[in-house]
């Protein structure tokens, strides 16, 4: 009889383990039309090359509907910013290939990631949403947040 184990070095449950290592993580919030963002960031030591200048973080959003319309996450704009000041401009559709349909009181929550060719640098960005009742599109902040490499000297943003 076969006994259901994970593979040497793998957690018991990787869910629970990223979460783990994602509650440690430096956390960010803006709320706006009732729309609450939270961003978490965690260092992806084992993607990132610092000597070929490949830093890279993955990034947790939680999406919460605190007010009383049903409202949907259309498209995304995001502004990623190096130490260098080079600055990425990035548009889509939805987030991770989903246009989430919040109901008051739900919450929406993905994984992403994004790479720089610096160890420090910054992302903000704008949910283009809409309220599904009346039709009326909104914006929702996603707030700035930091990205650090852990081995980089401290820098304030």
């Amino acid at each position: 009889m076969a006994i259901d184990r994970p593979p040497p070095g793998m957690p018991p449950d990787p869910d629970a383990a990223l979460a783990e290592v994602m509650d440690g993580a430096p956390c960010y919030e803006a709320t706006t039309n009732a729309i609450r963002v939270v961003v978490q960031i965690f260092w992806l030591d084992d993607q990132s090359v610092p000597d070929e200048h490949r830093f890279a973080w993955v990034y947790r959003i939680r999406i919460e509907n605190l007010g009383d319309e049903t409202v949907q996450l259309l498209r995304r704009t995001w502004e990623i910013m190096d130490a260098a000041g080079r600055t990425e401009h990035v548009h889509g559709d939805g987030v991770v290939g989903e246009q989430p349909v919040l109901e008051p009181g739900q919450v929406f929550e993905y994984t992403s990631g994004t790479g720089l060719q610096t160890p420090t640098g910054f992302m903000r960005g704008r949910y283009h949403m809409i309220a599904a009742r009346t039709r009326q599109p909104f914006d929702v902040q996603i707030p700035p947040f930091s990205l650090d490499c852990p081995y980089h000297p401290a820098i304030i943003h």
